[in-house]
């Protein structure tokens, strides 16, 4: 299996996050940027502020690897407008793909007409300019009731508003990765929420994020049916991988 092409590999911080400088901060996705080239990851996942550069780094080392960013990260509760005005930006950037933060506060309240906007304005925006879209529901922040509920309402506005031919083009994802959860209880992707999207979202893609750290918890998510991992351990995943077949 080449689990490399299933990785969204990841840098979300921002310098005050890291607690580092900024230049510190481009050294860390410098870094990254050179291990996709090196791995061939499917996609790595960064701030929109490094688009342009990461672009045009990768298109000298002619890589085949997308550029993706994140949308109303990572709380999730920023306006339709404001989400979309963001993803406009990206886009303009030149991203790839675009990982919606749901508005899962609004979700859990009740407004499910918040969300229902949501997908439908934030999946055409991203589908009318060729984009790959993921929804994340911040699955720690629900109960598997929830998880359930929203994943099948996602699956319902998709389907009927753009057609099960644009379901390869439309994720539902776990997590953000930087939800804050009590008792040090899993804050992403466990092969257990991941079971409830995969059974409840599909044909829609599925991207498991937040805690996928090693290769053999990726081989068992790639096997679940999950579409992409998002994770910031993309090289122990993949050297591991190369490790286990030199074994053979």
């Amino acid at each position: 299996m080449n689990v490399s092409r299933f990785l969204d590999a990841t840098y979300l911080k921002t310098a005050q996050q890291a607690q580092i400088s900024e230049e510190e901060n481009l050294q860390k996705v410098i870094a990254l940027v050179e291990e996709a080239i090196l791995y061939d990851y499917k996609l790595i996942m960064i701030r929109a502020k490094y688009i342009s550069i990461v672009k045009r780094w990768l298109a000298d080392a002619k890589s085949s690897t997308l550029i993706g960013t994140i949308i109303g990260f990572h709380e999730g509760t920023s306006t339709i407008e404001e989400k979309l005005k963001e993803a406009q930006t990206a886009i303009d950037l030149g991203a790839n793909e675009l990982d919606f933060v749901i508005n899962y506060k609004a979700f859990k309240q009740g407004n499910i007409n918040v969300i229902t906007q949501e997908v439908i304005t934030g999946t055409n925006l991203c589908l009318k300019n060729n984009k790959v879209v993921k929804w994340i529901i911040e699955v720690a922040a629900l109960t598997n009731k929830e998880i359930i509920v929203i994943s099948q309402l996602i699956k319902k506005i998709v389907l009927e508003n753009f057609g099960e031919a644009n379901a390869k083009n439309v994720f539902v994802k776990s997590s953000t990765g930087f939800f804050k959860t009590e008792n040090n209880l899993p804050n992403g992707a466990t092969f257990e929420t991941m079971k409830l999207i995969i059974e409840n979202a599909k044909p829609l893609q599925i991207k498991a994020a937040g805690g996928v750290k090693d290769y053999k918890t990726a081989v068992k998510m790639i096997n679940l049916g999950v579409d992409r991992i998002g994770t910031s351990s993309s090289k122990a995943i993949v050297t591991k991988e190369k490790q286990t077949n030199q074994d053979y």
